[in-house]
């Protein structure tokens, strides 16, 4: 059986991690076994020498991306269903919030190469939820403060999903994650 993989995409703070908690219990309460991604890649990215949020290269995003990918399917080989705690889109919208934010175009080829690995990646995805950002939540422990940086990844993370036409599903408040959550759980694919 090929696992089914679930997918969060959304800037810091707006709920992705809480949501696929809440997930994998429902899930496992019904007797699937879940594996789950690391929440995010850009701290091992930061190790290894790569510049990360307000300073992401191109390099960085492409190789977050990667990992983030080779993680999932790695997770497939145990699991019936994986959470993927951020899509392959987040990467590429926090990169271009950062040339957004230090004024700097992006170049069009980049953009198109990163793209064309997110639509690759996305369409392995049986869901992808967008998580909404709600100004009014604080930001967590140890986060990036910039908040109009925080609102920016937001704008790139829905343009991206709307101008590529990648199918998901918006969660924008208690209402929207139950719905979502009791459709998942019983089998329904968000997409």
């Amino acid at each position: 059986m090929v696992a089914i993989r679930i997918a969060v995409s959304g800037t810091h703070s707006t709920g992705k991690t809480t949501l696929l908690r809440r997930l994998e219990m429902e899930l496992r309460a019904t007797g699937r076994t879940v594996a789950r991604t690391p929440a995010s890649f850009a701290a091992k990215a930061a190790e290894l020498g790569f510049p990360k949020l307000q300073n992401q290269s191109a390099e960085c995003t492409e190789w977050i991306i990667a990992a983030s990918a080779a993680a999932a399917a790695e997770r497939t080989l145990n699991a019936d269903v994986v959470l993927i705690d951020r899509s392959a889109l987040d990467p590429v919208a926090y990169y271009l919030a950062a040339l957004e934010r230090s004024g700097q175009e992006p170049d069009p080829v980049v953009t198109q190469r990163l793209t064309n690995l997110v639509k690759a990646h996305t369409a392995a995805y049986d869901a992808l939820l967008a998580t909404v950002l709600d100004p009014t939540v604080p930001l967590g422990d140890s986060r990036d403060r910039d908040l109009e940086y925080r609102a920016c990844v937001d704008r790139h993370i829905h343009v991206l999903l709307a101008d590529h036409g990648i199918p998901h599903q918006r969660v924008t408040g208690p209402d929207d994650e139950r719905a979502i959550l009791a459709d998942l759980v019983a089998g329904k694919a968000a997409r």
